[in-house]
């Protein structure tokens, strides 16, 4: 069980003397100095009239003033961060979905969302840097009386996130401080992380990714965060050289991208000491997987992970069996495997994934019909197709909302995906569904070539063949220089038919 309830417990855990925040070029903040600037930040709130379950929007850029942000927040209130490129209407609707009481922004900072701010009246908090890395004050607000002040318990909400909205209405995720604790716990453990880790987080802190995995987690396992400034591939090995993490969690996109460049930096290949590497969020192809570990000469941990579970929910383990194409054995929830009449199925079978655990949230926010299609006999429903196998690990098959349904043949996306990524032309591959006007929908995929070698449709698609039904290999393959990716960097696979304008 999760040895702590609360993030305020969870830092006052840790060593005073450790370092907590790092950032290149910056002084590093110790778990003393984080814990006097959680208190500060707790009794600023609260004079500001903001307390336990008040909504506080943040909107920073990637580092570690964003990183602090988050934990000094959380623990008085319940942090919403938001993505800084959004433009002003989706950050008016954002901050009145989430019903804000207040909005920190970077002193000096020129953001869309002071306009959408104004316009809904909600007060703007200044965040002015200090010295060391993650070091803050706020100015700015008001003094106001404050209905529920202190530190927050274990069932106050630390964090509402929004879904990622691609197939309906954006839901709102709220986590609890027991939440987010267990799932740190969760990924502490799975990892061994101890107080001589430090992550190079590359992640977007208004993501559950980088906010539960190389955050929290590394507060839980008494290590630092090398706080960046966000995913740069140029900057990526520079960054390797200079900080020497001992491990890195990112997406698939962005490793991809770091290996691209792999062959350039050999030097800094050469001096890095990393203990692993994690991918989560999205699918890792297997041939991508055994070139990183070859490449980092460590080994790649994939996971799975939702918003809806505080994140991390299987992972392969760090010390033991990994399987190239599984996201490993459970590692947080429970898991299991259900059919659509609410039957749990045994291993081999295939349906849906779903979970129950502390880390789970309890449902979603102001939204009584999502919740009964999401929950079944406690189970919540994660959307994800998949399937155990003997040995106790999960594969995943694709979301049911992404099948393709190709005349009542049902086609996997991932699987596609998984074929046309092992030729050694192709960097990235996704596959999607396009209409089709007999059939309904008919299998498509844009593919990204490496840099200087070339195959044809026909030859890809031949190279598909070998390995697919015929009835699974894509009829239209379009190349392309990039893949639509979301803000968080998962590729966009609804609605890239409509993107790339493939129709038969």
């Amino acid at each position: 069980m999760p040895a702590h309830a609360t993030l305020t417990d969870l830092l006052a855990a840790r060593a005073p003397a450790s370092v907590a925040l790092r950032a290149p070029g910056r002084a590093p903040l110790t778990s003393a100095a984080l814990m006097a600037l959680v208190e500060r930040t707790r009794a600023r709130l609260n004079a500001l009239g903001i307390g336990r379950g008040d909504r506080v929007a943040i909107v920073l850029p990637n580092g570690p003033e964003m990183a602090a942000a988050f934990l000094a927040v959380a623990t008085a209130a319940t942090t919403a961060p938001l993505n800084p490129a959004y433009r002003e209407d989706e950050f008016a609707y954002y901050l009145e979905d989430v019903r804000a009481k207040a909005l920190i922004v970077l002193k000096g900072k020129d953001t869309p969302a002071r306009a959408a701010a104004a316009r809904l009246k909600v007060p703007v908090l200044e965040l002015v840097p200090g010295e060391a890395a993650g070091e803050f004050t706020l100015d700015g607000g008001l003094s106001g009386s404050v209905a529920n002040p202190g530190p927050a318990g274990a069932n106050d909400v630390a964090l509402v996130l929004h879904t990622s909205g691609t197939t309906a209405r954006p839901k709102i995720v709220p986590l609890t401080q027991a939440n987010l604790c267990a799932s740190a716990f969760h990924i502490a453990s799975t990892l061994a992380l101890s107080p001589e880790d430090a992550c190079l987080n590359i992640m977007p802190l208004f993501h559950i990714h980088g906010l539960v995995a190389a955050v929290l987690a590394s507060m839980h396992g008494g290590g630092a965060v090398i706080c960046t400034g966000g995913f740069d591939a140029l900057r990526f090995f520079r960054q390797l050289d200079e900080e020497r993490p001992s491990w890195i969690t990112a997406v698939p996109t962005m490793y991809q991208a770091i290996l691209a460049r792999a062959d350039r930096n050999v030097h800094s290949l050469a001096r890095a000491k990393l203990r692993f590497l994690r991918s989560s969020s999205a699918s890792l192809p297997a041939p991508v997987m055994l070139k990183l570990e070859e490449t980092f000469c460590c080994p790649l941990v994939e996971s799975y992970g939702m918003t809806e579970a505080s994140h991390q929910m299987a992972s392969n383990p760090l010390a033991g069996p990994r399987k190239p194409g599984s996201v490993g054995l459970p590692a947080g929830p429970e898991i299991a495997i259900m059919d659509e009449e609410g039957n749990l199925l045994p291993p081999g079978e295939k349906g849906e994934v779903v979970i129950r655990g502390p880390n789970v949230t309890k449902g979603y926010e102001n939204n009584p019909e999502a919740n009964v299609k999401a929950f079944t006999n406690g189970w919540f429903r994660t959307g994800d197709q998949g399937a155990f196998d003997a040995d106790g690990y999960l594969t995943l098959t694709g979301r049911l909302k992404e099948l393709i349904n190709r005349g009542g043949e049902k086609v996997s996306p991932l699987e596609v995906d998984n074929v046309l990524s092992a030729h050694p032309a192709v960097a990235q591959a996704l596959t999607f569904a396009a209409p089709h006007p007999k059939l309904g929908e008919e299998v498509a995929a844009a593919v990204v070539l490496r840099e200087g070698m070339e195959v044809s449709e026909q030859g890809l698609r031949d190279f598909a063949a070998q390995s697919l039904a015929d009835f699974k290999v894509p009829r239209r393959i379009v190349f392309v220089p990039e893949i639509p990716k979301g803000a968080t960097g998962k590729l966009q696979r609804i609605g890239l038919a409509e993107k790339l304008g493939v129709r038969f």
